[in-house]
């Protein structure tokens, strides 16, 4: 399969199940059913060995011991570790549920397992994008690549962009890394200024509490969304809080689509509906009184009333002057052809 990295038709909305599958395939597989079912594109794990991704001093970040009651990295991650074999599973049933299957590789070994899979393109997490050894590993596939930007500056974002010499099968996403991300930490118009320093498309990854950034991120132009998925925020594990279930992520791929819709492609144009109601919303010119043939129009003669049928007030001072060309009776809607 070839993946078209520019997104033309539609946001490529990705469920990040991530590790909330809490190392049960079973789990996993109840997921990507779900989330296939609130119409994504996608479903994206994390692919890592534990060993080779931490070291053992390391220690949990403070959500992720808040959530998982682990203080060592290395321990909470051996636990969200799947296996090759997991993967394959969990990509042949993405593909029956008609969805793209993804994996954030950490490490080469993760790479080689991802190309040994077949995927059709690659997410990088933000913690890799100045790791520009495993980017090169990446890129060697000759695969599409996504790559977040929590945690960088803009110069660390143009440093990466420009390391990266074949940009057509390169997408940025804006990413704000805190679970959750307040409102106020969101800064979406960033997203416009990626779109304006760097000639790829840009997405968004999201771990705000609700729905409402992704929605108005794909109205700033954002052409990716990706967003962390649960099937039930009460689960341990450090990601399932900052996640959306069902309901929500269904609501917010719904909400999605109709501002794609609303989007338009900024020509100006009426709708049948909206033509009609300029009938009766507008108004024209109308007349006070009775007219005969031959009369002349004086400005106390007329009114401006609906229907908007007839000529425009706009057009009122022009009248004056003017000479009826048939019998009117007062009332009458004034139409160009009325006039000599």
């Amino acid at each position: 399969m070839v993946f078209d990295i520019n997104f033309n038709d539609s946001t490529f909305i990705i469920a990040e199940i991530g590790v909330n599958h809490n190392g049960s395939v079973e789990l996993a597989r109840k997921m990507i059913k779900s989330a296939s079912e609130c119409g994504v594109d996608a479903v994206k794990f994390q692919t890592f060995v534990s060993e080779d991704l931490v070291s053992e001093n390391a220690k949990t970040a403070e959500y992720q011991e808040r959530n998982t009651n682990e203080n060592s990295q290395l321990e909470m991650l051996k636990k969200l570790e799947l296996s090759y074999d997991d993967f394959f599973e969990l990509k042949r049933y993405a593909e029956e549920c008609g969805v793209v299957f993804l994996s954030s590789p950490f490490d080469f070994k993760s790479v080689d397992l991802l190309e040994r899979l077949g995927v059709s393109l690659y997410k990088l997490g933000s913690g890799e994008l100045t790791n520009f050894e495993l980017i090169d590993h990446v890129l060697k596939t000759n695969k599409p690549l996504i790559l977040s930007t929590g945690m960088a500056t803009l110069e660390e974002i143009k440093e990466t962009y420009d390391f990266i010499e074949n940009k057509e099968n390169l997408c940025i996403l804006h990413c704000i890394t805190g679970y959750p991300t307040s409102f106020e930490e969101a800064n979406l118009n960033f997203i416009k200024t990626l779109q304006n320093e760097l000639d790829v498309p840009i997405g968004f990854s999201d771990h705000s509490p609700g729905i409402e950034l992704p929605i108005a991120a794909v109205a700033l132009g954002a052409c990716v969304v990706e967003k962390h998925f649960t099937l039930d925020k009460t689960l341990e594990g450090p990601d399932h809080k900052a996640s959306l279930n069902p309901e929500e992520f269904k609501a917010m791929v719904s909400a999605i689509r109709h501002v794609e819709v609303a989007m338009g492609d900024g020509v100006r144009k009426f709708s049948e509906n909206e033509n009609e109601i300029k009938k009766v919303a507008r108004k024209s010119i109308i007349l006070n009184n009775d007219f005969k043939k031959g009369d002349v129009v004086k400005k106390e003669m007329l009114s401006i009333k609906r229907p908007g049928t007839g000529i425009a007030p706009k057009h009122v001072d022009d009248l004056i002057g003017k000479t009826i060309n048939k019998d009117l009776k007062s009332g009458h809607v004034l139409q160009w052809e009325d006039l000599e």
